[in-house]
C-alpha cells in the first residue's frame, strides 16, 4: 500500500528510502465499504485521503434535500472535504465510496510537519493543489461553456476509465443530466 504511495510521490520528486520511511509515518491506513462515508456533512474532517484503491464520490446537499455531485476519485488521486480540512471546520461535502476502498490517511498537522521539514514533500504537495485547482477550473468552465453532451464527452475522453466505473446514474447527476438523457449519449 505504500509502494503505491511512494510511486505516486516520485512520478514529482525522488525521495531517499529514508526520506520515504519519515514520510509514510505520518500516515495512518484505513479501509472503508463501499456505501460506507469516510467524511459526512457536519463533522469534522481529519485528514486529506490518498486513493490507494477504490472510487468515491464527493457530494453537496442543498437545502432542498438535492445531492450535487462535485467530484469523482480513484486510485492515485487526493480527496477531502478540503476547504474543511484546511480551515479545520465542520464539512458540508459527503465523501461516499462507490467501491470498497482503501485510503492512506495524513492529518493537517502532519502534512504541515513534512512541509515544513522536508521541502521535496512540501513542493510535492504545492503541484498537486496547483493541478487540483487547474482541474476545478477546468470543471466550472465546461459547466459554464458547454452543453450537456460536449462534457460528458470530454469526461470520457479525459477518464475513461472512470467512466467505465462509476453508474450511470451518478455519471448523469455530475454532467446535471437525466440517466435517459445520458444514455443517448452513450450510444
Amino acid at each position: 500500500m505504500y509502494e503505491t504511495l511512494r510511486k505516486h510521490i516520485e512520478k514529482t520528486v525522488s525521495l531517499s528510502d529514508e526520506e520515504f520511511a519519515w514520510v509514510k509515518s505520518h500516515f495512518s491506513i484505513k479501509k472503508y465499504k463501499r456505501h460506507q462515508f469516510i467524511i459526512q456533512e457536519g463533522e469534522t474532517v481529519g485528514y486529506s485521503y490518498f486513493i490507494v484503491s477504490g472510487l468515491t464520490k464527493l457530494v453537496h446537499h442543498d437545502v432542498s434535500g438535492k445531492s450535487h455531485i462535485i467530484a469523482f476519485a480513484m486510485e492515485d488521486w487526493w480527496e477531502s472535504d478540503f476547504f474543511a480540512y484546511l480551515t479545520q471546520t465542520r464539512a458540508t461535502l459527503s465523501l461516499e465510496c462507490i467501491e470498497d476502498t482503501e485510503v492512506l490517511c495524513i492529518s493537517l498537522a502532519n502534512y504541515r510537519k513534512l512541509c515544513a521539514n522536508l521541502q521535496k514533500v512540501e513542493a510535492f504537495f504545492l503541484e498537486k493543489a496547483h493541478f487540483g485547482n487547474i482541474a476545478a477550473q477546468r470543471r466550472i468552465l465546461s459547466l459554464l461553456t458547454s452543453n450537456a453532451k460536449e462534457r460528458y464527452l470530454q469526461l470520457l475522453k479525459q477518464y475513461p476509465q472512470l467512466v467505465q466505473r462509476v453508474p450511470k446514474s451518478l455519471l448523469a447527476a455530475y454532467l446535471g443530466v437525466s440517466r435517459e438523457t445520458l444514455s443517448r449519449f452513450s450510444n
